[in-house]
């Protein structure tokens, strides 16, 4: 068990950063991401011209079911754990203002399921998406703008989209994750998803994150990568060394978390890398896979490029020549280090209770201004806990500030009193701790919304 050392500052305990030493297997793991095996499937991907999913789907190599074909395969070389599948559906022609389901359409994710040990119920989805579309503008006219759709009406799916940074450079990351992870063994079971579908509308991620929550799985977070091929945006502003993480809000909702983790995590494994949480839900008016898990009430947070090139998204210049397989390595080491930190960590803490009250169930957060009425009171409730737990660490931080900025490490407790500390003033959050010093995400104590309140007058 891993000694924890203690400092005495202003009058409370604090805990020193010995918990936060690197564990050595997640940074055999980052050592592992190769650059040349990701610039490999980059260029296997740009060569089959389009992977749009209207193009082929029987050529053996170009379009659409070549590239998911050769997706699939290569998930089944990499470990004999990994359980490969197509999540597939058959999509109608949809003739309704604004969609772009132009055709009837078979629409196939490929998944890469690496089962979990003893904690297997939970999962991590690390994803990206393979589809590819050209919107196939006339020579001349002004290069697409963000979240542009394609245009209405008939095109051509058959037309070169080699679409590499956009989102060859998530695939390939998702692809390279899974070639290293399933070497492992990891207590929750991660999954591995390559989407399709994602240009037209977010179609194989809406159709996952939907069967997802009618399976009631329990999925804790989702590290999607869309567009980190990118380290030249298109007014020449260079930022190789940096990522930003989307989540959606509030300022403390599970995505959140999730952001906050990859920053602490990333930076520890990765120091070469800033990881930048960006506090909205994707770029501005945009959105992308980890949208529809939000929207079924998944925790999941996108990861990008600072620096887009708007002229090359949707078109024939998307290609592995005007990508940076560097830096998607450094963003896939980010992403290594995070997921497994995260499937080797313990069971997050459960903050609040549900409990009756006047014949009905609500929220009960477990802080209080205990005895004194002027202390912070936390208690927390673990079911199960694993048998590697060391202990708990007390995150806080001021209502204004983005990040925690004090932890204290409280042992393998499930209640601690912070005399003399306003809860009003402070936000509070609990996470658990592992012997290996692996992190679970932080439960913060968040008080449910107000209830709109209806007075019966005469």
């Amino acid at each position: 068990m891993r000694n924890f050392t203690f400092l005495l500052l202003a009058g409370s305990l604090t805990v020193n950063a010995q918990y936060k030493a690197l564990n050595p297997q997640i940074a055999k793991i980052v050592s592992e991401v190769s650059e040349q095996k990701i610039a490999a499937n980059l260029k296997t991907l740009e060569g089959f011209g389009t992977r749009n999913i209207f193009s082929s789907q029987d050529n053996p190599t170009r379009g659409v079911g070549a590239a998911r074909k050769w997706i699939y395969d290569q998930f089944r070389s990499y470990s004999p754990r990994l359980e490969v599948s197509y999540d597939q559906y058959r999509l109608k022609k949809d003739t309704t203002r604004g969609s772009r389901i132009q055709d009837d359409v078979d629409l196939y994710n490929v998944v890469a399921v690496l089962p979990g040990t003893s904690n297997k119920e939970q999962r991590i989805v690390i994803s990206g998406h393979y589809d590819t579309v050209n919107l196939g503008r006339p020579a001349g006219a002004p290069p697409p703008q963000p979240g542009d759709a394609p245009p209405a009406g008939p095109r051509d799916p058959n037309i070169d989209a080699p679409g590499v940074t956009d989102d060859g450079s998530g695939t390939a990351s998702v692809m390279e994750l899974a070639r290293v992870l399933s070497q492992y063994q990891f207590e929750k079971t991660i999954v591995f998803v390559a989407f399709a579908g994602e240009e037209m509308g977010l179609l194989g991620s809406t159709l996952y994150a939907a069967k997802a929550r009618s399976l009631d799985q329990k999925i804790e977070a989702v590290l999607n990568s869309d567009i980190i091929g990118s380290d030249v945006g298109g007014d020449g502003r260079t930022e190789n060394r940096r990522v930003n993480i989307f989540s959606e809000d509030p300022i403390d909702s599970p995505s959140r978390e999730i952001a906050r983790y990859m920053k602490e995590i990333g930076e520890r494994y990765v120091p070469s890398m800033t990881v930048d949480p960006v506090f909205r839900a994707d770029r501005f008016g945009r959105g992308g896979d980890h949208t529809p898990f939000n929207l079924e009430g998944f925790p999941a947070v996108r990861i990008s490029t600072p620096v887009e090139n708007f002229a090359n998204q949707h078109s024939a210049t998307d290609t592995f020549a005007n990508t940076s397989p560097g830096y998607i390595a450094r963003v896939t080491k980010v992403n290594g280090a995070v997921a497994a930190a995260l499937a080797w960590a313990p069971k997050m803490p459960l903050t609040s209770e549900q409990v009756e009250r006047d014949g009905r169930k609500v929220t009960n957060l477990l802080l209080t201004r205990g005895k004194s009425r002027y202390d912070a009171a936390l208690k927390w409730k673990q079911e199960n806990p694993e048998a590697d737990l060391a202990g708990y660490v007390i995150v806080m931080r001021k209502t204004t500030a983005p990040d925690w900025e004090r932890e204290i490490y409280v042992g393998n407790v499930t209640e601690y009193t912070l005399p003399e500390v306003s809860i009003d003033e402070l936000v509070f959050g609990v996470k658990a701790i592992d012997r290996d010093g692996n992190e679970s995400l932080v439960s913060p104590y968040v008080q449910a919304p107000r209830q709109k309140r209806t007075i019966q007058t005469y």
